[in-house]
């Protein structure tokens, strides 16, 4: 599966119109309750959407679309549910099989989850800063690294007039977990 996941779709993702951060105290998905709200960015003719739901009943679920000009040309569901003390995130991306992610890094400003035999990503993540969400996908495709893509930066509006991208790894400041080798 490449790229299909709604991560994939984040390669240039942008609005955080409604998030939280969790309390103090906030377990399992309340955790991530922070990723709640609406995301859009425009980028070479394309509209990139994703929205996610609050966390109830111990999930979250979340749905993205990539339309190009009036043609969509990929959509997502993906569920982020507990599972004892980890999260899990389903990846239903349109035309491929689901796949799912395990957490690896879980508190209230990030998480990894990770899947080490899917072909392309095998880390998803995400950061909430003082400025907003950052995403950002990892992995190896046809045996080469593919390096940490930072996907998307929040704005204040659902509607923006244009879209910032970084690259860097600035959000993530050392990964507590080992490299993907290819």
């Amino acid at each position: 599966m490449q790229y299909g996941l709604m991560t994939a779709a984040l390669l240039a993702m942008g609005t955080l119109s409604v998030g939280t951060v969790p309390s103090e105290h906030a377990a399992g998905i309340q955790r991530v309750a922070w990723l709640s709200g609406c995301w859009e960015l425009h980028r070479g003719g394309q509209t990139i959407e994703e929205q996610w739901m609050r966390p109830l009943g111990g999930s979250m679920l979340g749905m993205a679309r990539t339309v190009k000009g009036e043609t969509l040309v990929e959509y997502e569901l993906v569920v982020i549910r507990e599972e004892g003390d980890r999260l899990s995130y389903e990846a239903h991306p349109s035309g491929q099989p689901t796949t799912t992610f395990k957490s690896i890094v879980l508190d209230d400003r990030s998480v990894v989850f990770e899947n080490l035999q899917h072909d392309f990503p095998q880390r998803v993540g995400y950061t909430l800063s003082d400025s907003g969400v950052t995403a950002w996908i990892e992995g190896t495709m046809k045996r080469t690294a593919v390096p940490p893509q930072r996907l998307f930066r929040p704005r204040a509006t659902i509607h923006p007039t244009s879209a910032a991208i970084t690259m860097s790894r600035t959000s993530i400041h050392g990964p507590p977990y080992p490299p993907i080798q290819p």
